[in-house]
């Protein structure tokens, strides 16, 4: 049920706890503990999302790092001015005239 809790064991923490906390209070105690529980599932949930986004990101930042090393496009990347789809600055100035 809960790990190796059975069902006596829980009726007596129970039982303990209804004598300790009184029958006013324990309701009180019930909704405290489930709103600090969901509360660290959410956070867990978010640790373990952020975690497993940044382990994504850092895998296709080495799998990018890995392509380009080994392109051969990589070995000599072209000037700006080599380019073959740039225009030099003379001509750009001629149409803009």
């Amino acid at each position: 049920m809960l790990g190796s809790l059975g069902m006596p064991e829980l009726i007596v923490i129970f039982v303990i706890a209804l004598i300790i906390f009184g029958p006013r209070k324990l309701p009180e105690l019930g909704r405290s503990l489930g709103k600090s529980l969901a509360e660290f599932k959410r956070a867990s949930n978010e640790l373990k999302s952020t975690l497993e986004e940044e382990i994504r990101m850092e895998d296709q930042r080495i799998n990018l790092e890995a392509s380009r090393a080994t392109s051969p496009s990589a070995a000599s990347p072209i000037a700006p001015d080599e380019h073959p789809t740039a225009e030099p600055v003379a001509q750009k100035a001629d149409k803009t005239a």
